[in-house]
């Protein structure tokens, strides 16, 4: 089921308009449109370089030397988590967690959020001595902690095995129902788009090519998941 039900009538969380992208003469996000609503789970499918991940940057204020224009309006409180847990090796698991905090409870928020993913007793530990599955959970507390109003995900499951992968998606699903940031994950897992998202948008040239919102209880879910594989150019037997 979707993380929770979606009020889309308050003022968006992100608005993007027109916006582009070019890397070496190549243009990459060509005039994308799109409002992501607070407390709305939105998961953006594509093919391989086909801008996702560049999208999901200019959404993070992290492209600063892109070429290209538009505007994105964001909020001021936003996290994010990529594929490598990137954890400092030279920080215990708490220090990574509230690195940058500077609020005098710091240390105390960095506590309750390592103990909502699962890491309660982990504090003092080095990030060496982590599990692929224990360092992504550090990661989703360290976003956590700043109670942002959204949160962008880089395909965080990508590296983990298929079990710890399944349950990564229970403890988002939990969170973002408890937190509700809006959130924007980035994916090439159809099905995984399906199951967490409420709503799954197809990156295709440069654009917006498909906004869908699932229903997992309908029995045309199936039909749903061809389509959008369709849309990825991928046909029945695996081929392109």
């Amino acid at each position: 089921m979707a993380p929770h039900p979606v009020l889309t009538t308050a003022a968006p969380a992100v608005r993007i308009r027109s916006l582009t992208r070019a890397f070496a003469g190549r243009t990459v996000l060509d005039g994308v449109d799109l409002d992501l609503a607070p407390g709305e789970f939105t998961a953006l499918l594509g093919h391989s370089g086909s801008g996702k991940s560049t999208l999901l940057r200019a959404v993070a204020r992290l492209d600063h030397d892109a070429q290209g224009g538009g505007t994105v309006d964001v909020p001021e409180r936003r996290s994010v988590a990529f594929q490598d847990a990137r954890l400092l090796p030279w920080a215990r698991v708490l220090d990574n967690v509230v690195l940058g905090l500077t609020t005098a409870d710091a240390r105390e928020q960095g506590r309750r959020a390592l103990a909502e993913v699962g890491l309660a007793g982990h504090e003092r530990a080095w990030p060496g001595t982590l599990s692929g599955g224990e360092a992504q959970r550090a990661a989703l507390a360290r976003a956590l902690v700043r109670a942002p109003q959204l949160m962008l995900l880089d395909e965080p499951f990508g590296a983990l095995d298929a079990l710890t992968r399944l349950r990564m998606h229970t403890l988002l699903r939990r969170l973002c129902a408890r937190h509700r940031p809006a959130v924007l994950l980035v994916t090439h897992d159809i099905d995984e788009a399906l199951a967490l998202a409420d709503r799954v948008l197809v990156l295709d040239h440069g654009r917006i090519s498909h906004d869908i919102r699932p229903d997992p209880s309908h029995p045309r879910t199936a039909e749903l998941r061809t389509r959008l594989l369709t849309a990825l150019g991928v046909t029945e037997h695996g081929g392109s």
